[in-house]
């Protein structure tokens, strides 16, 4: 399944250069009101403080751009920010039968995305993705398909297990028994 929000980013890019705009604008009518006009005293404070608490907010989210993509053999994650140099993007790319657990985590309007891959180092490591602009549909797509690798592997190591419980060849006789 290949999942992607990579044609939202003019949206995105549009909202970011709005927001900078406001925020200019703002600064330039407060110091047009605080030097020229003092009509609105301290309220003219908020011309500076809404639009900077909208731009934080936008870049609290996250990075904007997420694709993903689960056919063939190998996993692909990537999550970038519009403007490039705010953050590095993320790139991971690993083999599905690697994956152990995933957990997507929402708080007000943030949203992240903990995958749990299994390594030869440390057994294992938690990679993280901001999936903030991801809208529902999405992130429920996005889970029934980890959702669905995430069974297949645990159904192959308890098939594993399972035949490596029952059956043990005696190394001195060559015989099998059975364990219970």
């Amino acid at each position: 399944m290949r999942l992607s929000n990579r044609n939202k980013a003019s949206v995105y890019n549009f909202l970011s250069t709005l927001l900078l705009m406001i925020m200019v604008f703002g600064v330039i009518a407060f110091i047009a009101n605080k030097y020229r006009f003092n009509t609105l005293d301290d309220e003219s404070y908020l011309l500076i403080i809404v639009p900077i608490v909208l731009l934080i907010i936008f870049y609290i989210c996250g990075r904007q751009i997420f694709e993903y993509d689960s056919d063939g053999e190998v996993l692909n994650f990537k999550n970038r920010n519009i403007i490039p140099f705010l953050e590095k993007p993320l790139h991971d790319e690993f083999p599905k039968y690697k994956l152990i657990k995933y957990n997507v985590v929402s708080v007000l309007f943030i949203k992240r995305l903990y995958v749990t891959v299994s390594s030869k180092n440390n057994g294992s490591t938690i990679l993280k993705y901001q999936i903030s602009y991801l809208n529902r549909k999405e992130v429920n797509d996005l889970k029934l398909s980890l959702n669905k690798i995430v069974k297949t592997n645990k159904d192959k190591k308890d098939k594993k297990a399972d035949f490596t419980n029952r059956t043990t060849v005696c190394e001195i006789c060559g015989t099998s028994s059975e364990n219970n």
